[in-house]
């Protein structure tokens, strides 16, 4: 299992790639590494590699380049995002999405050319760079589809299946790189989301859950309650119920602890326990904390909580949640027994089509949360599968599934869809 970190500079923020200070970059690597952790993950942005839709920059690709390298040299591998897209509440959208130029990521289709083109380019930079592993083709880019995002851009599950597959093909074949793509929670939990379970579950090589319990259920059940301390192995069982592939990695690509959900002295035991249950779930490829560096108090307009989510305060001091993660990555990096598989399941209604009937039932609050949270907390350890592999033996025998159980009646979902990671 495989333990990093996302990286934010300590100095600058995302900001920092206007002028990069390559011993700042290289000071962060190496505390990174000190740490014990093996990867990261690494955010570009997107009006600074691609002003126009016709121009990408060489100078940032090199710079990414540059960035990666740095890395390598601290040991630590790197995965890179491509279209930035969305940080910590701020959209970077360059000036031909916008205003005079306002067209959909999704489905104009010059727009769509330009990001494929910008996905081979990335690649085809970062070819070769030691220690470079993965793509994934951008951060939470489904906020930019729906509510509650302030001028959302429409777009259809079939539109969203063109755009996934025209950036994911971007990466020639063959290419040992990992090509994956990653949504906020609302493609689990909000009705009508166009981004939907099966497109994190099958489309590219990996699935990339995001977890943060200030989406509504910190808010209902409390901050250290087992909805929140198991919030993301639920995620990853679900992600598992729609996937086609049972060995199919999954990667706990983003998950931290939100000071505006809980205090202080609770995040270091917050992170074990979170860790420790993610951990008990089969094929997870990694854990990926949010994030490495506190964002500096010199900066405006960011939410609170964003300058509290690093393992290092803003002076690059390991805080307590730092050392804490660290002591239980050494732990489970080095397990090598495999996890028991589950043996009972709570049933998903699902259409023909593999959508579920009911988004809000999966939600915080909804039946199938209920019911999956009642039996981890009875000391079972419930798996997800969906109603139309809780009539197939085969697939049920495949996953060591025995028995499966009805969603909790009368549940609601308390979910409060956010895009503040």
């Amino acid at each position: 299992m495989r333990f990093g970190v996302n990286y934010t500079p300590s100095t600058g923020w995302f900001y920092s790639w206007l002028e990069p200070s390559w011993d700042d970059v290289r000071r962060d690597f190496d505390a990174i590494a000190a740490l014990g952790l093996d990867h990261v993950r690494i955010f570009p942005l997107w009006p600074l590699l691609q002003p126009n839709r016709a121009l990408i920059r060489e100078q940032a690709l090199d710079d990414v380049r540059t960035t990666v390298e740095l890395a390598g040299r601290a040991g630590l591998s790197s995965a890179v995002d491509v279209i930035q897209g969305h940080l910590s509440s701020f959209d970077f959208l360059p000036s031909w999405m916008s205003t005079w130029h306002r067209r959909s990521m999704f489905t104009d289709t010059d727009a769509v050319e330009a990001q494929a083109r910008l996905v081979e380019a990335l690649h085809e930079a970062l070819t070769g760079a030691p220690g470079f592993f993965a793509l994934t083709m951008g951060n939470e880019l489904n906020q930019f589809a729906d509510q509650p995002h302030p001028s959302p851009m429409a777009a259809q599950p079939e539109d969203v299946t063109a755009w996934l597959g025209a950036l994911l093909d971007a990466v020639p074949p063959g290419s040992p790189v990992a090509r994956l793509h990653a949504e906020y929670d609302a493609a689990w939990y909000l009705d009508g989301h166009p981004f939907l379970p099966t497109h994190a579950s099958r489309m590219g090589d990996m699935t990339a859950i995001h977890s943060w319990i200030f989406n509504g259920t910190a808010q209902h059940y409390g901050g250290m309650s087992q909805e929140s301390l198991r919030h993301a192995e639920y995620l990853i069982e679900l992600s598992r119920a729609f996937a086609v592939q049972p060995d199919r990695p999954i990667w706990l690509q983003e998950i931290g602890a939100p000071l505006n959900c809980l205090e202080e002295h609770q995040a270091a035991d917050f992170c074990e326990h979170t860790v420790r249950h993610a951990a008990d779930t089969a094929h997870l490829w990694g854990v990926t904390w949010w994030c490495s560096h506190d964002v500096s108090r010199s900066l405006a307009d960011f939410p609170e909580l964003e300058h509290t989510l690093g393992l290092f305060d803003e002076d690059g001091k390991p805080k307590p949640i730092g050392h804490r993660f660290a002591s239980v990555a050494a732990e489970f990096a080095a397990r090598r027994a495999p996890v028991p598989a589950r043996s009972v399941a709570v049933e998903i209604p699902v259409d023909e089509n593999d959508v579920p009937l009911r988004r809000g039932d999966l939600a915080p609050g909804g039946g199938v949360f209920t019911r999956w949270m009642e039996l981890a907390r009875s000391g079972d350890r419930p798996a997800l599968v969906t109603s139309r592999h809780a009539s197939d033996p085969t697939t049920l025998a495949g996953r060591g599934v025995l028995s499966v159980v009805q969603p909790a009646p009368g549940g609601q979902s308390v979910y409060a869809p956010v895009s503040e990671s």
